[in-house]
């Protein structure tokens, strides 16, 4: 099968989706298809498509959110190259730009497309609004997501119950949702494939201590993750117990916000941020800790909670749906509803290394089930479903058609 990958965002940017899209296509590779990326070009404004790699960046303008850029809904240069890939399938990550060209494509070629739903946008509208408008906003984001998920998708993809609710109860989508837990290379998060002296090299120039205790958050820096929450309850663990430290992986929109309350409170020897972090090092930085954790309440799925769970770092995880499913509560992770109880659940773990190491244990277990083996398999029977449907309603107006022209001889 020949599968076209359309997103925003991809390869040298790192997120949740690239991991997902680098992930799928690494996959679908393995078992025979040939996978080509559209995607914008993060470094210059120029056309570029790497042959052997197969994949296509468009130019765009920096929209000032993040890395992200604003590509053209029709890049005449780019539709020659993407035709003489001969696409049996459309799979777009992202409703924008690069969203709306392969709408475009998938119509004007009559090409199947699958969409997939990543992002909960009703969770982002604050960084348009400023808490303006916030109703008629959310009003207008439903109507954008059903119109490019309902009207133009031939099926859609979510990763978890908590989506589909979204589009099921609140949208009243009609078409076929389809629920995959999007899945991780989790392999290169497994201890045994890890080089321990890297490891010992990396605790050295994060200045890591031998008795330190570490947890860490991997994310995007920006207020929907609520980090403000693992600051302020670090605040209060390291009063007592002056060894624990926080370490922040990844960069965004508020860190120079975070940095500035570490410092203001004096805690810059116990909550490290790394900044960016190459996709390919991100296993080493699991490594070093004991614990993982995450406030955020706007996930759809949280991929980093299953790196964490591979590389048999415990998960302490706010109580929210998108983690129920992954996480099970003191079989191989925690929940946790406010700060006494996180801070609690920090302090069982810090005492307790047996309870610590079962709970590892138990989520290295629960991550092999997300291998991505297992996920590009159920994206291919969407895939092979949305060519039976468009074929379907493809011969279906051809029928129409000849039906009337019968009807208009007699």
């Amino acid at each position: 099968m020949r599968i076209g990958i359309f997103s925003e965002a991809y390869t040298p940017y790192i997120s949740g989706l690239v991991t997902s899209e680098v992930m799928l296509k690494k996959a679908l590779e393995k078992k025979g298809h040939e996978v080509y990326v559209v995607t914008a070009n993060l470094e210059s404004f120029k056309y570029d498509y790497d042959e052997k790699e197969r994949v296509l960046r468009i130019p765009g303008i920096p929209t000032g959110i993040y890395d992200s850029r604003l590509t053209s809904i029709y890049p005449i240069q780019a539709v020659n190259t993407i035709k003489s890939w001969k696409l049996d399938v459309i799979h777009s990550q992202t409703e924008f730009s690069i969203g709306t060209f392969a709408r475009l494509l998938a119509k004007q070629y009559n090409i199947p497309l699958v969409h997939t739903y990543h992002t909960m946008y009703e969770d982002y509208i604050y960084y348009i609004t400023k808490g303006y408008f916030e109703k008629s906003s959310k009003k207008l984001v439903e109507y954008i997501t059903k119109f490019y998920c309902e009207t133009t998708a031939t099926e859609l993809i979510v990763p978890t119950n908590k989506t589909y609710k979204l589009f099921k109860e609140k949208y009243r989508f009609e078409k076929n949702i389809h629920i995959i837990p999007t899945g991780i290379e989790v392999e290169r998060f497994y201890k045994e494939n890890i080089n321990e002296k890297e490891v010992a090299q990396l605790k050295k120039s994060l200045k890591l201590n031998k008795g330190d205790f570490t947890i860490v958050f991997v994310g995007r820096l920006a207020q929907e993750k609520n980090i403000e929450f693992l600051l302020e309850s670090h605040k209060n663990l390291v009063k007592k117990h002056p060894n624990i430290k926080l370490l922040i992986v990844g960069d965004g929109p508020d860190k120079e916000k975070y940095e500035a309350y570490v410092k203001e409170e004096k805690l810059t020897k116990n909550i490290l941020f790394t900044g960016k972090v190459k996709w390919e090092e991100m296993p080493y930085y699991y490594h070093v800790a004991d614990l993982f954790a995450t406030a955020s309440k706007t996930e759809t799925q949280g991929l980093t909670v299953v790196e964490a769970m591979a590389a048999g770092i415990v998960p302490l995880c706010m109580k929210d749906e998108s983690f129920i499913g992954t996480v099970t509560d003191d079989l191989n992770g925690k929940f946790f509803e406010n700060q006494q109880e996180y801070e609690a659940c920090v302090e069982e773990l810090y005492k307790n290394k047996s309870k610590r190491i079962y709970l590892s244990k138990q989520a290295r277990v629960q991550a092999e089930h997300c291998g991505s083996s297992h996920y590009a398999d159920q994206v291919l029977e969407v895939y092979q479903h949305a060519i039976k449907e468009k074929k379907k309603y493809r011969f279906g107006f051809l029928s129409k058609i000849h039906e009337k022209m019968k009807g208009e001889e007699k």
